[in-house]
């Protein structure tokens, strides 16, 4: 087995049969200075994170790749355990639940403070929900506090008195929360960004409680509550944070910091890890998979993840607003060849949207791989062959994982139905904004569960909802994932959110392509790094050695 301490190109590398060398090509020494070999004396983990972020303020970001950093700046009343993804105790250092389920209060731990030194109090906490509910923020995770009484009605404008939402702060170490109805998941959603509390003060001094996108995330104005803070943001180059003093369990925070660098290209990011730059990666080129396969199997990471990559529909426009199109094109695919040999078999075909046992839940309805069926529904919405079709623009992440999969797909819609696409790559935020707005044909995206339930997946796609930019609704599919919603049987939860995917499945707003895994790169020297479903790494417990 090949050890890189850091990856250099070593002799052993010499003696790889030549396809793994040209795979592997390129790499050179890390110098006495490089990041890797200063890691073991400085501490400091420096990391790929694939895309520069929109913004660092948690109540606004959506990406997955945001909130890889935001875990770092701040923290919920809760965390999500790296090993099990359940909650335990965060900024509340414990809680009490009604025995009806409608009441959760929480106590704050007497330590808890402020990167500025400021005591963290419960009406920090209060706040900070007013301010995401806000309907002038217009915060697309908004939606994650509705379980909270009437916070979805404040937060559409139809009551303006936030005394009627169901947030109390008691006392300065008691928050007391009362639901609309019982939320298996209250918990777990209380660990979520959308959660966490942001510094009033701060957040007031530089534009206002319902402003997006101003300067208090700058590392000069910056005030968080996690266990590293932010000191340095190069936008297209690194996001620098260092150890948080003022956590309230900073004594037992290992790493001195974390550097996360917003390498878009896949393979370019391979190439600074084994340059010494990374000791992780955010992911890997699928055309890498082998050669790092049989050259650094140890390095080599394919670990669970509660991910699904799909196509969204945008719904409004013609003729993508024809049911039978988009059954069409959902079904003219062969997701096997996509996942075994597009992806070299680090993914599972996805012909549902949940992933399978997500917390005692698989789909029994399903989309099917099925090219003549796929024919005649064209041929039925009036498109025989394709013809009198557009040319359909579809946007994709500027990765390789998007880029190389759509290319294949172009291939077998072009070949099956007389479907033609054209890729455009983009960077992240130009394509999040754009399907946030509804400025696209057809988009490539991922989401990865926030929690560990089925509803994660389904409630994206309720009418109306924040992350919800097909433009598709359906009262019916909206009262059943309601429902299940308030359900604590797990069964009869699963029987509703089952009724639910199989109506969203049937009128595909959405194209379901594989389930993920997370395929990435790890440095033998980081310690502590522990595969987790939903991604998420408290990094104050990694070390180095």
């Amino acid at each position: 087995m090949i050890r890189f301490r850091p990856p250099p190109c070593s002799a052993a590398l010499l003696l790889l049969p030549c396809a793994l060398l040209l795979s592997l090509a390129g790499c050179k020494p890390a110098g006495p200075a490089s990041p890797v070999a200063d890691g073991l004396r400085s501490q400091v983990l420096h990391l790929g994170n694939s895309s520069e972020p929109g913004d660092l303020d948690p109540q606004i970001a959506t990406a997955y790749t945001e909130a890889t950093i935001l875990v770092a700046l701040f923290e919920g009343l809760t965390c999500l355990d790296d090993a099990t993804s359940q909650p335990v105790p965060g900024v509340a250092e414990s809680w009490g639940i009604s025995p009806d389920g409608l009441t959760y209060t929480f106590h704050l731990r007497a330590g808890a403070r402020w990167s500025n030194g400021d005591a963290l109090t419960a009406g920090d906490f209060a706040w900070s929900y007013r301010r995401i509910l806000s309907p002038k923020l217009a915060s697309e995770y908004s939606y994650m506090l509705w379980p909270v009484k009437n916070a979805q009605a404040f937060n559409e404008g139809k009551i303006t008195d936030f005394a009627q939402v169901g947030v109390r702060a008691v006392d300065d170490r008691t928050l007391e929360l009362t639901l609309a109805a019982p939320c298996p998941w209250l918990l777990a959603l209380a660990a979520h960004q959308a959660w966490y509390p942001v510094h009033r003060s701060t957040v007031e001094k530089f534009g206002g409680a319902e402003q997006k996108g101003t300067r208090w995330t700058r590392p000069e104005n910056f005030v968080g509550n996690g266990p590293f803070t932010l000191k340095e943001w190069a936008p297209r180059a690194r996001i620098v944070t260092a150890r948080n003093p003022y956590y309230w369990d900073a004594a037992h925070a290992r790493l001195n910091g974390v550097v996360f660098y917003p390498i878009e290209t896949l393979a370019t990011e391979e190439k600074s890890y084994r340059a010494g730059q990374l000791h992780v990666t955010y992911g890997l080129p699928p055309a890498k998979i082998p050669a790092w396969r049989a050259a650094a199997p140890a390095q080599l990471r394919v670990d669970p993840f509660l991910e699904t990559f799909f196509l969204r529909f945008n719904t409004a426009k013609p003729p993508l607003n024809n049911v039978k199109v988009r059954q069409a094109l959902t079904r003219a695919l062969d997701r096997v060849a996509l996942a075994r040999d597009v992806l070299r078999g680090s993914v599972v075909p996805a012909y549902e949207l949940t992933p399978p046992d997500t917390a005692g839940y698989s789909s029994t309805a399903h989309v099917a791989d099925d090219f003549a069926a796929a024919r005649r529904l064209l041929t039925e919405a009036g498109f025989p062959g394709g013809r009198g079709l557009p040319t359909f623009e579809v946007q994709i992440k500027n990765d390789d994982v998007h880029r190389t999969l759509l290319e294949a797909i172009q291939q077998m819609w072009q070949r099956e139905l007389g479907v033609k696409l054209t890729l455009v790559a983009l960077e992240q935020k130009t394509w999040i904004q754009n399907q946030s707005s509804q400025a696209y044909t057809i988009s490539s995206a991922r989401w990865v569960g926030d929690y560990v339930d089925a509803d994660t997946f389904l409630s994206l796609w309720l009418t109306g909802g924040g992350n919800n930019w097909t433009g598709w609704g359906n009262a019916d599919y909206d009262r059943l994932v309601t429902e299940a919603a308030r359900t604590l049987d797990a069964a009869k939860r699963h029987t509703l959110q089952q009724q639910a995917e199989a109506i969203l499945l049937d009128e595909g707003p959405i194209v379901p392509i594989y389930h993920g895994a997370r395929v990435f790169l790890l440095n033998p020297d980081v310690k502590g790094w522990t595969p987790n479903l939903l991604g998420s790494h408290r990094y104050q417990f990694l070390h180095l050695k």
